[in-house]
């Protein structure tokens, strides 16, 4: 019992990291209408520049608040100067740029910062929580995470149902064309979609590195991860990323500690696989109505 209690609370706290990378995923996706294979990279830049801050003795926070400005400036910067000049041109275009982009960005970290892996620190502990003679398998760190996430979402959420901003940005993404003869700044729009994106993969990051070791491709394997917990949930739902990544993480956590770690990645290929095969466009996905 305590084995199953301990893997259901450590496979929860993973899937929150997973939900927190899906939802930087999620939310480009929506007002913008492209998939960013850079988004781990752009994160892992955002990260190594909180570290430089904290190892120069800047407060935890503050630093935390440098790495969304850093992401969120440096997402606008991307899609002015790289996204922009492809817009309203074939779609895969701007999909190879990103894939450019993630290289690119990996090879100027390891120049900038080297290879090395370096310990990252966590605003709280990350040792487990003792309920009397028994540690069980949350840290207050997790906790955190599994907030935050919560924290991130339900502002999403906010900002597309319940806001003129949100509307803005996501009938920008679905037509430019349409949307500029109704008096909405696309470009803006665009612009502020990568940056608010950007800005939630630096949170992802954070949460990501908090107690570890990290090195320009420590956020590598949350570009698998992450997006299958995005397409699981539905790349258009805030909702459905963060509950994609909790069945994910759920469910890599039961066979890593009940079957094997080596058939993790087999699973998830698996998980995936099922969902594309019963619901293409994701759990929960808003079905598509049709005028006929």
């Amino acid at each position: 019992m305590q084995q199953f209690l301990d893997t259901t609370l450590s496979g929860l706290v993973l899937g929150a990291v997973y939900a927190a990378f899906a939802l930087s995923l999620c939310l480009i996706w929506r007002s913008t209408r492209i998939v960013n294979f850079a988004q781990a990279a752009m994160a892992m830049v955002t990260t190594y520049v909180a570290l430089t801050l904290i190892n120069a003795d800047v407060p935890y926070w503050v630093a935390f608040v440098a790495a969304l400005a850093a992401g969120f400036a440096l997402g606008a910067l991307v899609e002015r100067v790289i996204i922009r000049p492809v817009e309203g041109k074939a779609e895969l275009n701007a999909v190879i740029l990103t894939l450019g982009l993630f290289m690119v960005l990996h090879g100027l970290t390891a120049i900038t910062f080297g290879v090395q892996h370096r310990g990252f620190p966590a605003p709280v502990s990350t040792n487990a929580i003792a309920v009397g003679d028994t540690s069980i398998g949350i840290t207050p760190f997790g906790i955190l995470t599994i907030v935050v996430v919560a924290v991130v979402m339900a502002g999403l959420v906010v900002l597309f149902r319940f806001t003129d901003l949100g509307l803005r940005m996501r009938a920008s993404a679905f037509n430019a064309e349409v949307s500029r003869l109704l008096g909405v700044r696309v470009g803006r729009m665009l612009t502020l979609g990568w940056a608010l994106a950007a800005a939630v993969g630096a949170v992802a990051g954070m949460l990501i590195a908090g107690g570890d070791l990290v090195n320009p491709a420590f956020m590598d394997p949350f570009v698998i991860y992450g997006f299958i917990a995005a397409v699981l949930g539905g790349l258009d739902s805030p909702l459905g990323s963060v509950i994609g990544g909790l069945i994910l993480g759920l469910s890599l956590s039961y066979v890593t500690g009940y079957v094997g770690e080596h058939l993790a990645p087999l699973v998830a290929l698996g998980i995936l696989m099922v969902v594309l095969l019963v619901r293409p466009s994701g759990l929960f996905a808003a079905a598509a109505a049709r005028r006929v």
